[in-house]
């Protein structure tokens, strides 16, 4: 099994020690395997898309699609008790996890989660009635705050084009990230990025792969491009070493990136990494 950079105590004191650090040029993200990555601005922390359970290991334990883990996990969901914002992108359960978001509700009275209006029902009914008052619900181009950051809603195409699907820009500071979400690429995409002058892309590099029987990703060269074509200063890469049965390598992508002059940083688990202004 993949073991974290940093994992438990050390992932934490790791955090800890960077959210003292209030240089309002720096932004700090590690990413938590799969789409979940934490980010840090001035002291203040959001997550986008964290799973950080063995919910669909043991879901699919005795079926025939096993999701065998291949990374450990960075860090109990519970010990994360300094969140203000928390995404989910859409509703498959590495992207909306309830042992995941509800122990971080636990730890944080105050904790919003970002997802899309079109979502409502299904978080409602997946994390209980006594989640709702926590949501922020969006729909395609419309933004909200929660604590420091503001999100706007942006479409994803899950193989297809539908209002279940988004990603997300995140504003923090002088920074503006972008969570894609699970997506491929679709007409008007690029045309609708580029202007929101994007610091930080993050994409998925799975792929899509017919016999996995699940919706497929961008692969590695494509994220690569979708970066550069929106203009991104950089681009870190997601959605892999997560599920033996669902991954990809990143060497095409760095390949891709290296070809067009994107910059790019390719994270392992629980790794900190500081992107400048």
């Amino acid at each position: 099994m993949i073991q974290p950079v940093l994992q438990d105590d050390a992932f934490l004191a790791n955090v800890t020690a960077a959210r003292a650090e209030f240089d309002p040029g720096r932004l700090f993200v590690w990413w938590l395997g799969q789409s979940g990555f934490l980010l840090c601005h001035q002291g203040r922390c959001l997550l986008f898309d964290p799973y950080l359970s063995d919910s669909l290991t043991r879901k699919y334990a005795a079926t025939d699609k096993p999701h065998v883990r291949l990374t450990a996990r960075v860090v109990e969901p519970a010990r994360l008790d300094f969140i203000e914002a928390v995404t989910s992108s859409h509703n498959h359960t590495d992207h909306l996890d309830a042992e995941t978001l509800l122990p971080i509700f636990s730890a944080n009275s105050s904790t919003r989660l970002v997802l899309l209006r079109a979502n409502l029902s299904f978080a409602s009914e997946r994390l209980g009635a006594a989640a709702r008052p926590r949501f922020v619900p969006l729909a395609d181009g419309e933004s909200a705050s929660a604590g420091p950051f503001t999100f706007t809603a942006v479409p994803a195409a899950h193989e297809q084009p539908a209002p279940e699907f988004g990603g997300f820009v995140a504003t923090v500071g002088p920074f503006r990230i972008y969570h894609s979400g699970d997506t491929v690429m679709f007409a008007g995409l690029i045309e609708r990025l580029r202007p929101l002058r994007i610091d930080l892309a993050l994409l998925p590099i799975n792929g899509r792969a017919p016999e996995r029987r699940v919706a497929g990703n961008l692969d590695g060269p494509e994220a690569a491009r979708l970066a550069r074509a929106i203009g991104a200063r950089w681009v870190v890469p997601c959605h892999y070493d997560m599920f033996a049965f669902n991954t990809a390598s990143p060497a095409d992508f760095v390949v891709e990136c290296a070809r067009l002059g994107q910059a790019c940083a390719v994270l392992h688990p629980g790794q900190c990494w500081s992107l400048p202004d």
